[in-house]
């Protein structure tokens, strides 16, 4: 197992300086832990850790550590309220205490949405007491447990979504599009689309 055959290695090692121990003792700690999560059968993510000790073992790549969402199918009649199905509600406990996502999904709905005309997918979600897409709560707890975000730029022939770590400061954002939008980085303006009962005045010349 490579947990026990890097515990070994970190048993025989010498640290070369103070820094260096305290990085070997966090990993160390995080390691004998997880290995006790890994003979019970748990995932290697089901530890809790401090930042420092993630730090130290990540390194590691365990498969286990990598983040993961169970995606439940229930009756078009659930959806609405996936949590009284006493299904749903063991995978839920499960993914809790797994640390893990969970997102309830109807396929049936998702295969009738594709043969509906655009305009009428938002009524037909809406008598099923839903205001989204499966798919599109999948979309959204897949980039939320990845920590990741969108923002779009738009100029006179598209506009494009892009997508950025959580957290980024606005010079980074500016970098996924090209690396001198973040070294020439002066300023950068966010405007919000049209929501819902905005007042709006158009100006125009013809």
């Amino acid at each position: 197992m490579q947990v026990e055959k890097r515990l070994e290695k970190l048993k025989k090692g010498k640290a070369k300086d103070s820094q260096s121990k305290l990085k070997e003792d966090a990993e160390k700690s995080a390691m004998e832990r997880i290995r006790h999560a890994l003979m019970d059968g748990k995932p290697a993510r089901s530890v809790t850790l401090t930042d420092f000790e993630k730090d130290a073992v990540n390194h590691l790549c365990l498969l286990t550590m990598k983040p993961v969402i169970y995606v439940e199918n229930v009756a078009e009649s659930d959806l609405a309220d996936s949590a009284i199905n006493p299904n749903v509600k063991e995978v839920m406990n499960l993914a809790s205490e797994l640390q893990s996502g969970l997102v309830t999904i109807s396929a049936q709905v998702e295969s009738e949405l594709t043969e509906l005309p655009f305009e009428e997918r938002s009524e037909f979600l809406n008598s099923l007491g839903v205001s989204e897409s499966c798919l599109g709560n999948l979309i959204r707890a897949t980039y939320s447990l990845l920590g990741l975000r969108t923002y779009f730029t738009s100029g006179e022939k598209e506009t494009k979504a892009w997508t950025i770590l959580s957290g980024m400061t606005a010079p980074q954002a500016a970098g996924v599009i090209h690396s001198d939008f973040e070294k020439g980085f002066i300023r950068a303006e966010t405007l919000r689309t049209v929501q819902e009962g905005d007042v709006m005045l158009f100006r125009f010349n013809v």
